[in-house]
């Protein structure tokens, strides 16, 4: 294992060796301003962007044919489209898959940190070397400006007090990464008019908690995000901020933005026939063996206007369906009244505490912010339209739903397709 040979930290590495990013992390715990995380946009390059959503299964089949195809690739990472440790179960499920299949290959990851200092031994342990965390502000008043909210230990935090949990958890987590001898790259995201002028103060910050490189990456103006009508910073900007910080840290200057389902060279143009790849190992079926739902998370609930189909908007749903086994037997149990419109994002964390007992979601249509909460509280949930009988069923028996997953074609940047009823 060469770790030398890493393309986005050793910038002579870039043009002869690649790497893959595994799109196994769909869920965020941080909701950046600047983001919008999109699926299936192929003629964008930037993170958060990624042709399907992997199992660590199927990732393991995705990177067999990778490698197949890309004979350069040197690391394989985890970079999204959300969080790795949002997502801290299949991340080092699939990072342990890889080190055992591909001893000699160099594994990293790419968090925001809220929630790495707890996974930083179980990384260390697997051989990880590599670890970037973006830190865009290292001032509370600055992230404020930058973050929407920040989820930790199942409660929303704005503001200041988000910012600042941040800030100490990635403190924390980057000083432990160092005491075990693994490299870190700091990301901070250069956003005009937001946090342009306070680089030079993380640059200096990280730079005393022993960070390798510092990447300052020009903030990409994105439709559907609260930063949309910000422009990108100039080429001048980037430049002067990066000899700024440079006093302070190495530079990384070759970045191009990856997409979290990035394969091959650091700038190489995505790859159609690899998209097409990932997509067919996303509709793969789960292996016999697949591992259950966690104990007590045995339960489907159901958003219907009528309670024959699966087809009502959760925004617009006033009860939900709930459906387990008795006697061995799928059967209704109940139905479950849903929080009340109106409370916003706590609408859907107090839902996520409603439906504790219950591993699958089944709606005809879900906003993103109810996505991010519901998905994050460790529910899986499944757009479809059909009869709630063969579904719920397929559910309980590991049959695929492909055939009733509802798939509404939008252009890029398009938000929730609901009924405009709203899902507060």
């Amino acid at each position: 294992m060469n770790f030398d040979n890493h393309p986005c930290f050793n910038e002579s590495a870039h043009r002869s060796f690649g790497r893959v990013h595994l799109p196994v992390a769909p869920r965020c715990n941080v909701q950046c301003k600047f983001c919008n995380r999109k699926f299936d946009c192929v003629n964008e390059s930037r993170p958060g962007v990624t042709s399907g959503i992997l199992t660590p299964d199927q990732a393991m089949i995705y990177l067999e044919k990778v490698l197949a195809r890309k004979k350069n690739i040197a690391v394989v990472g985890i970079a999204g489209p959300g969080d790795p440790f949002a997502n801290s179960e299949e991340t080092l499920d699939t990072l342990s898959r890889v080190r055992e299949s591909y001893p000699e290959m160099i594994l990293c990851v790419a968090t925001n940190g809220l929630n790495l200092a707890p996974h930083v031994d179980a990384l260390a342990a697997l051989r990880v070397s590599h670890v970037t965390v973006t830190v865009n502000a290292v001032d509370p008043a600055v992230g404020a400006r930058i973050y929407a909210w920040v989820r930790h230990d199942r409660r929303v935090m704005r503001a200041e007090a988000g910012a600042g949990i941040l800030l100490a958890n990635q403190t924390a987590a980057i000083q432990k990464l160092k005491e075990r001898g693994i490299t870190v790259k700091i990301n901070s995201i250069i956003i005009p008019g937001i946090n342009d002028d306070h680089i030079p103060a993380v640059a200096e910050s990280v730079a005393g908690m022993g960070v390798d490189i510092l990447n300052c990456v020009p903030y990409y103006p994105n439709r559907g995000s609260a930063f949309e009508a910000l422009e990108e910073p100039s080429r001048e900007m980037v430049d002067r901020i990066r000899d700024a910080a440079g006093k302070y840290v190495k530079q990384m200057r070759h970045c191009t933005r990856c997409r979290a389902d990035a394969a091959g060279l650091l700038g190489e143009a995505p790859s159609r026939a690899l998209m097409d790849t990932l997509k067919a190992c996303e509709a793969l079926p789960p292996p016999a063996t697949a591992r259950e739902k966690p104990v007590g998370r045995t339960r489907v609930a159901v958003a219907s206007m009528e309670g024959v189909l699966v087809n009502q908007h959760l925004g617009e749903a006033s009860k939900l369906l709930i459906y387990g086994k008795k006697d061995g037997i799928v059967t209704l149990i109940e139905a479950r009244k849903t929080p009340p419109k109106g409370g916003g994002f706590q609408r859907w964390t107090a839902m996520a505490d409603t439906l504790s007992d219950c591993g699958t979601l089944l709606v005809s249509g879900i906003g993103e912010t109810p996505r991010l909460a519901l998905v994050e509280s460790g529910l899986d949930i499944l757009e479809i339209e059909g009869l709630i009988e063969d579904a719920v069923q397929a559910v309980f028996t590991g049959q695929s739903l492909k055939h009733l997953i509802k798939r509404n074609l939008a252009a890029c940047g398009a938000g929730c397709q609901g009924t405009g009823m709203g899902c507060g």
